[in-house]
């Protein structure tokens, strides 16, 4: 909505009401999502900023607060499946601070309202933020009678069946324990059972999870404890609910109590008194995050003295004595404990980093890629230094590896404070690793430059680059064929019997007809397959032999030509045997049509010389071959109705347009049926030429194409 774009402070009272109203219902959802289906949609970060900006708002304006406000509750209801359990005390949560001026901002805080002067004498306990799911134990006369989820911080969900399968929390509290305690603390997955459970589950076929939080989440409200049982998770104390009596008089005392009764508390708890030591263990606990067998978003500071927490108290759904100390989203200290070499299916050798695993941005991290022997040497593709000269890629390096959305993770820069003594240069291989053949960056012929890539010289000779190229024709925007996946591509390749070898992207369509042939090795007899297995993959490979013209181009491996370039060739050529015939026209790089195939809106020279050269090669033209005589290439649809008066015709935009931007008249073109291309040529049909227009017009001019401006043009495609 508009409004959520105004800083808080230039807000009317009506956008504030509706941005308030708006605020209610998405941050609802969200708590939703995280508390009862354990599936966030945002970061943690991109959450946190929506709070803010409803805090922000109703500090401005008071009177307008919701009483469906997120100020007012903590989590989200229970779910449904479980008992109800009401907790003797709140589970509150905590705010958030995000720098080291918001931490000081919180001391000061501390201080300003004891009516004390910061003079060091109010001391902090510091610790680890698990990301887990908050757990209340409640404890009679020494016996674990229930135990509950935060759920909506008065009322959560009756766990106890599965809780008592977590063999580090005490069924029985020693002599001496208070009659009632209510222990809190976090439920967790180590991430080495966290990986061991996603293997276990590859290994069977199935869905993987996406990192240990929301795995953990899940586990422990399996309706069968039994299952809880079975994925190994752990729980660390940090704070209490109902107590019939306290047995220390500072949370430090406590948490060492809990320990005494033979709970998890976390290592890395300290008291501490001054901002700047606070602050130094923050940074401590970030370097060491990467080493944790648990995964911990930040650090949660709380006023040690239990007298002074009570003089502070509580907000409406957080305590003055506590804040947390969020790490930032997206990036995280980890080590590199090796770097592999992957070949990739145009023989690209492209090194790979194996991390010590971390979560970044919601999803456990093992591997990173460095790109290329320039990226780990501290070089960008533009021949300038992206870091310092010394902080160069090694193993045993602590880094910082950072990503956003669903890009692959980048190690960002080094930790030179922690470089091992004996870490030594990375030397970048010579020879491709799995075939031994020459791996050599080409000089580009224009710049006289060296490719950042190095690419292996063995061609198909090379297996990882055959397989490679059998996985991204299979792969979910190319034949997307269920049931043949990574392992499958690998294990046929590898394959002795002819009947059962897949070598080329024909030999897919071919393994049926080879298998009924064949009276040795019969594919549904081999550990792993299976008779119904066998024929849910022949049927699935049967429905893939007629295939939309783009994901056909796509399948085909082409450097350079992704998803958009195959459907921008689809739909400019329309049918494969256009395409086809147009590329052995294009062999020589010049005449029509080479012309015609640079002409295209978004495929340059460096791509176009790609696809020739690619049609040129005797071995492609003898698989494509093989493969047309196997599946049929559906002509592509027309975007648009043949009753537009530019449909089919193909359009060049030049100049500096005033009406509209060029992606938009692009856009417009495209969806009228128009094919826009990037310059003039005897089959251009219409050049819309804005201010400035110059060699794009005189070229018009030459050929007698028609040229307007963006008012006839708006007329002719009716505005």
């Amino acid at each position: 909505m508009a409004a959520e774009k105004t800083p808080v402070e230039n807000l009317t009272e009506d956008q504030a009401a509706a941005e308030l109203e708006f605020l209610a219902s998405e941050i609802a959802r969200h708590d939703v999502l995280y508390h009862q289906g354990d599936a966030p949609e945002i970061p943690d970060a991109d959450y946190d900023a929506l709070k803010r900006r409803n805090d922000a708002i109703e500090t401005r304006f008071p009177g307008l607060q919701r009483s469906d406000s997120p100020t007012l509750r903590v989590g989200s209801a229970p779910l449904a499946a479980f008992a109800q359990v009401t907790h003797a005390r709140p589970m509150l949560s905590l705010d958030n601070t995000f720098s080291d001026a918001d931490v000081a901002d919180f001391v000061g805080a501390v201080y300003r309202f004891l009516g004390r002067l910061p003079d060091g004498s109010i001391a902090f306990t510091a610790e680890p933020k698990i990301d887990g799911l908050s757990m209340s134990i409640r404890y009679e006369n020494g016996r674990l009678v229930s135990a509950a989820t935060r759920g909506d911080g008065t009322t959560g969900e009756n766990v106890t069946a599965n809780i008592r399968t977590i063999s580090e929390i005490p069924q029985k509290l020693p002599a001496g324990a208070p009659a009632v305690v209510e222990v809190r603390g976090e439920v967790y997955m180590a991430k080495s059972a966290f990986l061991e459970l996603n293997a276990q589950m590859e290994a069977e076929g199935r869905q993987t999870y996406v990192n240990p939080r929301n795995t953990a989440a899940g586990s422990l409200r399996q309706l069968d404890p039994k299952v809880t049982a079975s994925r190994k998770l752990k729980f660390f104390a940090y704070a209490w609910g109902e107590m019939s009596d306290m047995p220390a008089d500072t949370q430090l005392g406590m948490v060492e109590k809990f320990k005494e009764w033979g709970f998890p508390v976390n290592p890395l708890m300290k008291r501490l008194t001054s901002v700047e030591d606070i602050l130094a263990h923050y940074h401590e606990i970030g370097l060491q995050r990467p080493e944790l067998d648990y995964d911990i978003d930040g650090v949660v500071y709380k006023v040690d003295e239990l007298e002074l927490q009570r003089r502070l108290g509580f907000r409406s759904r957080s305590p003055r004595w506590a804040t947390a100390h969020k790490f930032p989203a997206e990036q995280a200290f980890t080590t590199v404990e090796n770097i592999d070499i992957q070949v990739g299916r145009t023989g690209a050798l492209t090194p790979v980093a194996r991390l010590t695993p971390i979560t970044v941005g919601g999803v456990v991290v093992t591997n990173a890629t460095l790109h290329n022997e320039d990226y780990i040497k501290g070089i960008g593709n533009s021949g300038d230094r992206i870091r310092p000269e010394d902080h160069d890629i090694r193993i045993g390096d602590t880094v910082i590896v950072q990503r956003a959305g669903d890009v692959i993770p980048q190690v960002r820069d080094v930790v030179m404070e922690k470089r091992p003594s004996d870490a030594s240069a990375y030397v970048f291989p010579k020879k491709c690793p799995v075939c031994g053949s020459h791996a050599v960056r080409e000089k580009n012929e224009k710049t006289g430059k060296l490719d950042s890539v190095t690419r292996c010289t063995g061609g198909f000779v090379c297996r990882a680059q055959a397989t490679e190229h059998l996985k991204h024709f299979v792969s979910r925007n190319a034949y997307d064929i269920e049931g043949l996946g990574s392992k499958q591509v690998d294990f046929f390749f590898e394959a002795e019997d002819p009947a059962l070898q897949i070598r080329t992207a024909p030999d897919i369509f071919t393994l049926k007809k080879r298998q009924e042939q064949s009276s040795l090795t019969k594919l549904e007899n081999i550990e792993g397959f299976g008779r119904v297995s066998v024929r849910k993959l022949f049927d699935a490979i049967d429905e893939r032999r007629s295939i939309a013209l783009n994901r056909f181009i796509y399948a085909l491996g082409i450097r350079h030509v992704g998803e958009t370039t195959a459907k921008l060739l689809a739909r400019h050529y329309g049918t494969y045997e256009a395409f086809n015939q147009s590329m052995k026209e294009a062999a020589d790089l010049s005449g029509d049509a080479w012309t015609d195939l640079n002409n295209i809106e978004g495929i340059g020279e460096i791509v176009a010389r790609a696809i020739v050269e690619f049609f040129k090669e005797p071995r492609n033209i003898e698989v494509v071959k093989s493969l047309l005589e196997e599946v049929t290439p559906q002509a592509a649809e027309p975007l648009a109705a043949s009753d537009s008066p530019v449909a089919g015709k193909t359009v060049v935009f030049t100049g500096a347009l005033e009406r509209f931007t060029r992606d938009e008249a692009k856009a417009r073109a495209e969806s009228l049926g128009a094919k826009v291309a990037g310059s003039v040529s005897k089959k251009t049909d219409i050049v819309v030429a804005g201010p400035g227009a110059g060699s794009k017009l005189a070229k018009a001019a030459e050929l007698g194409v028609q040229t307007m401006d963006e008012d006839e043009w708006l007329a002719l495609i009716g505005g």
